[in-house]
């Protein structure tokens, strides 16, 4: 049987694989649009497919940055967090996902590769080849339908498709990627001219199998609050088979550096100032018992505060509506103990000896550290702030008229910024590391699963694998012992499950008159995890250290996570006034929590809805709930 490749495809298949393997296509010597199966090879689309799903600069600003990282809290940003959308954004990423892109190109890779053994044309390689396409497939499908909810799974027939519920979507790719894990021969040595054709494993079937094998714990685990019993059987089957546990098997793809193409990095729009989020920060502060001091040296001694000071109290210019324990307050200085990778990976406001400094999107913007907090009139100057050597984050969402009244908070140059190696494309962009699987067997224990690991040994292992990735390695075992609390209630060290109480005293500096106090300062209650009763259990430990983890590679798994889970603890966005894309939350109930004051998904792009109003009509109605931001997915929390 012969078939037609479509022009699309090919048009994407060339452009995407000029960046490694423009000689080889070239070498066809046919005319690319009436190219068929026995003329193009697998790999080529498999190339193409991984490479685009890196997400070029416009992509990756819009949905990597905009959407994920924001609605992730791994960064602070406005949009999606307060409730809202952008069609255009939607639309962009949504066609060169689904319509022509990286999922159109993968499905041509599995067709070719079905076509040409029936052909007898098969290469040696090409039936792990088709293994390596499905489980590329399964990558792709999960991360849209975790954007957007309902896909089709019967796309990419160049007619309009039908779309299939999450449950349905989870449950094929579960199977896709068990059969593919089985089917994978990993003896299979695949010619050193082919294997540049895999920017991720370079074609080590071994590593492919145990990234299948992690990817089903992934989609297996996301499923356990509302199928506890499949989620339980698919991870127990896919923990009992080799999966990732060492840093080289991680699915990591390295970027090449601004310029504009599909491997550009994915945080390298100079105007995106990824400043660090206020979810992060509660996360990072008083957490694992490492100093300041030893973290960066007596050189910032000067700068470094007590640890039970908490900064200078302005609630007339910070927001103070928000379940955000630090709401209202600037430190001025740094804190006494952080998790140390806190300042691995963002640099501190006017550290500009700090080789990592990253100074977009200028050097003028980057050095300007002091800013003014003004009067009521929003004229006059109350007080200069110097943000040089201060370590301080924000709640997102609408602070009203104390957002004009502060310069501080809304100049990138006041807060840390992500490092500079992050930002200028010399990185590899993680899709799957060694960390997240030990943190999922962890789970998966703590649950009664059976798996190869007790709890306590994978949650160490998770630590002990990203204290690796960022160079710290000398700090894991003093930080695993740790009992002192986040500002959000919660220690490393795992036997460590006493509560901490509802407040804990700091002290304090009044803004408005200098005087020095003591206040009591609340561990926000989570009620979204255990109605609020639990900070300190092993479940939040483990996915504490999982979002710390993820940082800044895979922020839609932390969304992810909190999706389903409630944890880690999420801040409200600040409501000084209503949000008109959240209007459940207001001045009545902002020190609660609620699915319905986070994001839950992406809207459809209106493209669908012009394009396939049936196909949309039925995506919506297998949604379970209007074509909104706030409304959950399948394996979602509901409330």
């Amino acid at each position: 049987m012969k078939i037609t490749i479509k022009r699309g495809m090919v048009s994407m298949l060339a452009s995407l694989a000029l960046l490694s393997s423009c000689k080889d296509f070239e070498e066809l010597n046919i005319d690319p649009n009436g190219a068929n199966s026995q003329q193009v090879q697998v790999e080529y689309f498999i190339n193409g497919s991984i490479i685009g799903a890196q997400q070029d600069p416009h992509i990756a600003e819009r949905i990597f940055v905009l959407y994920w990282k924001t609605a992730g809290r791994q960064q602070l940003g406005g949009g999606i967090v307060n409730g809202a959308h952008n069609d255009g954004w939607s639309s962009d990423y949504y066609g060169r996902s689904y319509m022509s892109g990286w999922l159109a190109g993968i499905n041509s890779a599995i067709t070719v590769a079905n076509e040409q053994t029936a052909a007898g044309t098969q290469q040696t390689y090409t039936a792990n080849m088709l293994q390596v396409a499905r489980i590329w497939r399964a990558y792709l499908m999960s991360e849209l339908s975790d954007t957007f909810g309902p896909i089709p799974l019967d796309g990419w027939q160049g007619e309009n498709p039908s779309y299939s519920s999450v449950q349905d979507v989870y449950s094929f790719l579960l199977t896709e990627l068990r059969e593919a894990s089985e089917s994978l021969n990993t003896a299979v040595v695949v010619p050193s001219n082919i294997r540049r054709f895999d920017p991720a494993y370079e074609f080590d079937f071994a590593k492919w199998q145990k990234y299948a094998n992690s990817m089903r714990m992934r989609l297996a685990m996301r499923m356990s609050e509302v199928d506890a019993a499949k989620a339980r059987s698919e991870f127990e089957a896919a923990a009992s088979q080799p999966y990732i546990t060492a840093a080289d098997d991680m699915f990591a793809v390295a970027e090449l550096g601004t310029a504009y193409s599909p491997l550009a990095g994915v945080m390298t729009r100079t105007w995106n100032p990824f400043v660090l989020s206020s979810t992060l920060n509660n996360l990072y502060l008083g957490l694992g018992g490492i100093n300041t001091s030893t973290s960066l040296g007596a050189s910032y001694a000067e700068h470094i505060k007590p640890e039970n000071y908490i900064g200078i109290y302005y609630p007339n210019h910070f927001a103070t509506a928000t379940n955000d324990p630090s709401a209202g307050y600037w430190l001025d200085g740094l804190p006494a103990v952080i998790d140390p990778r806190a300042y691995a990976s963002f640099a501190i406001p006017g550290d500009f000896n700090n080789a990592q400094f990253n100074f977009n999107p200028d050097q003028a913007t980057a050095r300007a550290t002091t800013r003014n907090l003004l009067n009521n009139d929003g004229t006059t100057t109350f007080r200069a702030i110097n943000a040089s050597f201060t370590w301080n984050a924000f709640a997102p969402g609408d602070w009203a008229a104390k957002a004009s009244r502060n310069q501080v908070r809304s100049w990138p140059g006041t807060m840390p910024r992500l490092i500079n190696k992050f930002r200028n494309g010399s990185e590899r962009r993680v899709f799957f590391a060694n960390w997240e699987s030990n943190f999922l067997i962890a789970e998966a224990a703590v649950r009664g699963w059976t798996v190869p690991m007790s709890a306590q040994a994978a949650y160490e292992a998770g630590v002990t694998a990203n204290f690796n990735y960022w160079n710290l390695s000398t700090h894991a075992a003093t930080y695993l012992t740790s009992t002192g609390y986040n500002r959000v209630g919660t220690s490393v060290a795992w036997a460590h499950t006493v509560e901490p109480g509802n407040t804990h005293a700091m002290q304090f500096v009044n803004g408005e008159s200098g005087a020095t106090g003591t206040v009591q300062i609340r561990y926000p209650s989570n009620g979204l995890y255990r109605d609020g009763a639990f900070r300190n259990d092993q479940l939040t430990k483990i996915i504490t250290q999982k979002f710390i983890a993820q940082n800044p590679y895979l922020p839609l798994e932390t969304w992810s996570d909190h999706r389903r889970l409630g944890l880690p603890f999420f801040e409200n966005p600040a409501v000084e006034q209503p949000i008109i894309t959240m209007p459940d939350l207001n001045a009545n109930n902002f020190m609660t929590s609620s699915v319905r004051f986070f994001p839950q998904r992406v809207n459809y792009p209106s493209t669908l809805r012009n394009n396939n109003e049936a196909g949309y009509n039925q995506a919506v109605a297998a949604l379970g709930g209007p074509d909104a931001v706030l409304t959950p997915l399948w394996w979602a929390k509901k409330q």
